[in-house]
């Protein structure tokens, strides 16, 4: 008997079979369409809120296998990358597809360096928003505001003014991350640094002062720039699905970004280590744990940075993440939040409760205590997760753009109100 990649559909309402090609473990909603149809009504429609088992696009950036822990830039291992790799070089790779040879990086790290000042009128636009403004909306903005800078940028049916509008995007973003943390503290803008790397140059911005020269820790650099790398990209998630639906609009890639850092911008999604903060110094000690678990078992707490959508295993940048704590404590000192934060997950990853339901620690439960030893406010953390997401948004925006298969969004719904009703005029509504 031949095997046939299909699936055979009965629709009992009219006994009628229909036969649905498989295609790499997918059906194409189209098909269903086909199920039922009728010249007097549609046929059949998938209804997938969150797209939780919805393939919306091919994609070659980046690879996860929920189930075993495996985490993919291009093929490559994320464990691979972050020991061995810098942030802008895996930026190429995402971009472009393959690691640069030595003459294609010495390029890539120039025009990015070239391009990390930003227009002077931006800057005054930046000075504009309030004192105590959230730096996610500043950079959201800003962001925003570079397409009327750059007015070519419209033009995406041009691999040159592509190129020309991802290498901006990927330079400016930490300037313009940086300056919304100084507004927020009232200090002066720093300007950009060509001598320091792309991780030297950020740390620059946010806390020189009045030396000559910023000289940052190796320690804080190596650690800052494993975390971008880790945020690089994360296959379709909330925001990089807004990138892909507003792009596909065929709009310029500043506007399209602006969407994922908006999309980021929600507590959902950027800001969950924010919330394992607040989770952990509500705990307070080590000794109030045990009841803390309780809580959760009974329903009245709410364990953060533990389980993922997608990882039904352990998230494989938590395993990462949690080997920079060390080097950066060494550096700023221990915060006393992290002796919680490894008993809660000692006896999570222990606990019959916790373990049946697959909850492993994820890239946030680490990455607050990170970001808080090296000073950042808690509003400051989502912006550290847009500055390196950047390149992966780029990334799949540069495919869609290029996918012959890729359309306008426009998702259906299942419409739930009142149907031909008759209008009463206002003056006999309010008689």
């Amino acid at each position: 008997m031949t095997e046939k990649n299909t699936l055979t559909v009965r629709d009992n309402r009219s006994g009628e079979e229909y036969e649905v090609e498989i295609t790499d473990g997918t059906v194409r909603a189209t098909d269903f369409g086909k199920i039922g149809k009728t010249d007097d009504s549609p046929g059949l429609a998938v209804y997938d809120p969150g797209f939780t088992n919805t393939a919306s696009t091919r994609s070659a950036v980046t690879y996860i296998d929920g189930d075993k822990g495996i985490l993919e830039y291009r093929g490559y291992p994320i464990e691979q990358l972050a020991e061995n790799s810098t942030y802008l070089e895996v930026a190429y790779l995402l971009v472009n597809g393959e690691l640069p040879n030595q003459k294609q990086h010495e390029q890539w790290v120039h025009d990015i360096t070239f391009h990390t000042f930003v227009h002077e009128n931006l800057k005054s636009s930046m000075q504009g928003f309030r004192y105590d403004a959230h730096p996610m909306g500043q950079l959201m903005s800003s962001v925003g505001a570079l397409s009327t800078f750059y007015p070519e940028a419209r033009n995406i049916k041009d691999p040159e003014v592509r190129m020309a509008q991802v290498v901006r995007l990927i330079a400016k973003m930490p300037t313009l991350g940086a300056w919304s943390f100084r507004h927020a503290q009232g200090k002066p803008y720093v300007y950009p640094d060509n001598d320091l790397s792309y991780t030297e140059n950020f740390l620059s911005m946010l806390f020189k002062m009045s030396e000559r020269k910023y000289d940052a820790d190796p320690r804080l650099v190596k650690a800052l720039e494993v975390l971008f790398i880790l945020h690089a990209d994360h296959e379709q998630n909330c925001s990089t699905n807004a990138v892909r639906s507003v792009g596909s609009s065929q709009v310029d890639p500043y506007s399209a970004v602006s969407a994922g850092i908006a999309a980021l911008y929600g507590p959902l999604h950027g800001g969950a280590n924010e919330a394992v903060l607040r989770m952990l110094k509500r705990i307070k000690t080590k000794d109030n744990v045990p009841a803390f678990i309780e809580g959760v078992k009974n329903g009245e707490e709410k364990l953060m940075g533990f389980g993922h959508r997608v990882y039904k295993n352990f998230d494989p940048r938590a395993t990462i993440i949690k080997k920079a704590v060390d080097d950066v404590f060494e550096v700023t000192g221990v915060n006393p939040l992290l002796e919680v934060a490894q008993e809660l997950e000692k006896i999570a990853l222990n606990d019959e409760y916790f373990v049946k339901r697959k909850l492993y620690p994820n890239v946030d439960f680490y990455s607050g205590l990170i970001y808080e030893a090296l000073q950042f406010p808690p509003e400051m953390f989502t912006v550290l997760f847009a500055i390196p997401r950047t390149s992966g948004w780029l990334a799949q925006w540069l495919e869609l753009v290029d996918d012959p298969e890729q359309k306008i969004a426009r998702p259906k719904q299942i419409y739930t109100g009142g149907r031909q009703l008759d209008f009463t005029p206002a003056s006999q509504r309010w008689a």
